[in-house]
Formats: C-alpha cells, structure tokens, sequence
C-alpha cells in the first residue's frame, strides 16, 4: 500500500464528464517529500493562517504584529533599522508603518540626530494593543505546540534561531 506522500499514480474520480478530478490529497508528491524547503513551507503556510485565524478579533498580520513587537521592545529605532532587522523592504515598511499609523498604534518621531529619518514609538494605544495582541499570540504558539509537540516546538525554535 502506498501513502499519499509518495503514491505516483493519483486515484482518479469521475467529475462533470469534461476530465477526472483527482483531490489534493491524493497527488504524489514524489521527491518533494524530502525536500526541506517544500515541508518548511508547508509548515510557514500553516503556521500563517492559524495566526491568522486566532488574532482575527483584533485583525494583526505576522508581518505586523513583527513590527509592533521590535518597536515595543526597541522605542526609538530607526525605519531603516526595523526594515533591515526583520528583513523587510524599505517600502514595505512605510506602507505597513502608514497603516499602523492611521490605526492609532505607532508614531512617528523626526530624530534629532539625523533629520532625514524617523524614531519609531509606540502609542499608549499600540502599547495596550500589543499586549493583547501578545496574548493572542501565545494562544497562536499553543496551537503551534498542540501540532507538532512541545520538545518538536523547542528544538524547531533552536534549529531555527540561527536564521534570525
């Protein structure tokens, strides 16, 4: 018998009569099985909408619950910084910082040292916000654990400390 992970020869279910259908579940996969880069994204993708899902209530994304979290716990960095910390693209940044403006989260401060730039801070609002959010987050890591197993969660984070 062969597992779906490695089956070459799909069944195939009779659809509308144009063409069989054959469900996801049931496609081979072939080398990609043993592909690192496949499982991790496959792991990202899920990880994602979990997320997702669980922050709904308060509508924060990964990319900017990031953001908010480095801001919080570095008040003053540059655009520049956060961009290059998260590994952001500059423009990106702006238009994610513009949204999070607009939502009463983070300011904008012209720096004293460089006027061409911006010290980033949170609102009281984004600072009660965050901690929230934070919260949620943690039921999100929960979730996480729940999937793959509290040692797999603390050894997926060591593995993966060295590329952050």
């Amino acid at each position: 018998m062969t597992t779906t992970a490695t089956r070459t020869s799909p069944r195939k279910r009779k659809s509308n009569g144009l063409r069989p259908q054959i469900d996801a579940d049931e496609i081979g996969l072939d080398a990609l099985v043993g592909h690192a880069g496949y499982a991790v994204r496959r792991f990202q993708i899920w990880i994602f909408q979990d997320f997702i899902r669980t922050l709904s209530e308060v509508d924060i994304r990964p990319t900017q619950y990031s953001v908010l979290t480095v801001i919080g716990a570095n008040p003053g960095l540059s655009q520049m910084a956060v961009a290059k910390r998260l590994g952001i693209e500059r423009a990106r940044l702006v238009h994610l910082l513009d949204s999070l403006e607009q939502r009463k989260l983070v300011k904008r401060i012209k720096s004293k040292a460089d006027r061409r730039s911006h010290a980033l801070h949170l609102t009281a609002q984004g600072e009660t916000a965050l901690a929230k959010f934070k919260r949620l987050a943690a039921e999100h890591e929960r979730h996480v654990e729940d999937k793959i197993g509290k040692a797999n969660r603390e050894r997926l984070l060591q593995i993966l400390a060295g590329f952050s």
